[in-house]
């Protein structure tokens, strides 16, 4: 039987997360800012036919994969969903390789093959978006196991959606890795409607962190929107799955402003909810107001990074649409026959 002490969600310090200090905002300000304006540039592709397929937008979710890229160790592994191009940014990956990528050209991380839901990088320890839902929770598990088969000392990170929690595979993948005591962390991005349905007309259990109380795994529910405290949350949930304590579950409360893909017109939610979040929770320009109001940067220097970041992410469109597509031959290589 669970304790109280391991499946009771963590109420949140009064005195709120630790501050983090200027280089550590800037570097959060920067990396959150390049995925803002990457998926912005990716949604007017797409929009411009120059993107097939689907495609999912980060937009809004920032502050969940650059607080816990901040906590993890060099080693430790990662492997989300389909809405995985802002994972890929923050750990490391090209923009003009993703970008590619998602054009279906040569240069792409998959060799134009995936798209944007099926590229992965093993250099950087990213082990891919998944097009099936839940998919990945069993294949971070996965990892999870090799990592304690071999004793390095690594993490696996296995994020998935509040729509995902629902799946079966994920709570064999809860039981698996709790009876063995594997070092995962389970990241659940809960941006509040999965696919267009809201999380109280789909979930009997709507706290998510509690998701693992049968198979005694702790949880905790964490402002999503806020990358200190999605830092400091991090930081104690791997520490806790690197010193042999089993698995732990993270609800990351956060918000996407955009539609679940390119194509859904989003209808199930007001636009008046949508600002609001914006413009009281927007994670970019919490970072923001708090390097201002500390004086610890000036207006000019934040539009000088916003500038790079545009000059980054503009010849990564550039280099994307100029890249050639794959040769025929290439449908042949890579698979297994």
């Amino acid at each position: 039987m669970a304790t109280a002490k391991s499946t009771k969600s963590k109420a949140p310090q009064e005195t709120g997360p630790a501050p983090f200090n200027r280089d550590e905002e800037l570097a959060a300000y920067r990396m959150m800012l390049l995925i803002r304006r990457f998926e912005e540039k990716a949604g007017q592709m797409y929009g411009m036919g120059l993107i097939g397929g689907f495609c999912h937008l980060y937009i809004g979710q920032e502050a969940v994969v650059v607080g816990m890229q901040m906590a993890m160790e060099e080693g430790d592994q990662f492997i989300t969903g389909y809405r995985d191009h802002g994972h890929m940014l923050a750990c490391g990956m090209s923009a003009n390789g993703v970008m590619a990528e998602l054009t279906g050209r040569r240069g792409g991380y998959s060799k134009g093959k995936g798209g944007s839901m099926h590229m992965f990088s093993v250099e950087k320890q990213f082990f891919g978006g998944h097009g099936i839902v839940g998919a990945q929770v069993s294949l971070g598990t996965g990892l999870g196991f090799a990592n304690r088969y071999k004793k390095n000392g690594k993490v696996a990170l296995a994020f998935f959606g509040d729509g995902a929690a629902n799946q079966g595979q994920v709570y064999e993948s809860f039981n698996m890795a709790a009876l063995w005591k594997l070092p995962v962390v389970y990241v659940i991005e809960n941006n509040r409607y999965a696919m267009g349905t809201a999380v109280t007309r789909a979930s009997s259990q709507t706290d998510f962190s509690k998701r693992g109380a049968s198979f005694d795994i702790p949880g905790e529910q964490v402002d999503g929107m806020d990358v200190r405290a999605v830092r400091e949350a991090s930081a104690r949930a791997l520490e806790h799955a690197r010193t042999g304590q089993g698995p732990y579950i993270l609800e990351m409360q956060t918000y996407r402003y955009r539609g679940h893909s390119m194509s859904d017109p989003a209808k199930y939610r007001s636009k008046e909810e949508v600002q609001k979040m914006r413009n009281e929770h927007d994670p970019i320009e919490q970072v923001r107001n708090r390097l201002l109001a500390a004086g610890l940067v000036g207006e000019e220097d934040l539009k000088k990074i916003d500038a790079e970041v545009r000059v980054i992410v503009q010849e990564s469109a550039e280099f994307a649409q100029n890249d050639p597509e794959p040769d025929a031959a290439e449908l042949w290589t890579d698979i297994v026959r």
